[in-house]
């Protein structure tokens, strides 16, 4: 059993280390979904991750628009990450094992993130008039990174009205998914 002082490590190392990974994964979905550059809340993500991305684009390009640099970022860190976690806690795996993990974790957060993103673009067109599209920047910004999404089911989808069923069907895709790579 774990005391106070590794309990108090081990959040503190998951917490610093995820906040970083999930904004590395924001900037490469913006990219890859083209949302809005000019975005504030795009720029703050830019600014914030803009450092080491720049030392790795030297030696790492990116293919189209998929940012390699910061996919081999985002794994390296998270598996930093849970080598310091295991080792805080006292456990040994093989790099290879730590690296599998790794990779999951790194796919089950860049689901939930689409799906934190279609609940906060449902929850915004009830509240704001005109829906998520509006002048709020995160309703901007979550439109835009949904629409890869619900573009596709939004055309195959029957028009019903002022009833929009596709981020319905979106989350179900998103949670089946989800229990797909938790199951790997």
């Amino acid at each position: 059993m774990q005391g106070p002082f590794d309990q108090i490590l081990d959040f503190l190392i998951s917490t610093l280390f995820g906040i970083y990974i999930i904004l590395l994964l924001l900037r490469l979905i913006f990219g890859l979904v083209r949302a809005d550059f000019f975005n504030p809340i795009s720029q703050a993500v830019v600014q914030l991750t803009n450092p080491p991305l720049k030392l790795l684009r030297r030696v790492i390009p990116p293919v189209g628009r998929l940012d390699l640099a910061a996919v081999v970022l985002i794994i390296l860190l998270k598996f930093i990450e849970f080598w310091l976690r295991l080792t805080v806690a006292g456990i040994e795996i093989a790099p290879g094992a730590v690296l599998i993990a790794s990779v999951r974790e790194v796919l089950v957060t860049t689901i939930w993130i689409f799906i934190i993103s279609l609940v906060v673009e449902v929850v915004m067109s009830w509240l704001q008039a005109g829906g998520a599209r509006t002048g709020n920047p995160i309703g901007r910004l979550v439109a835009d990174v949904n629409r890869p999404i619900l573009g596709p089911l939004r055309r195959a989808l029957p028009n019903t009205g002022a009833i929009d069923f596709s981020p319905m069907l979106a989350l179900i895709g998103l949670y089946v998914l989800l229990i797909l790579v938790r199951s790997i």
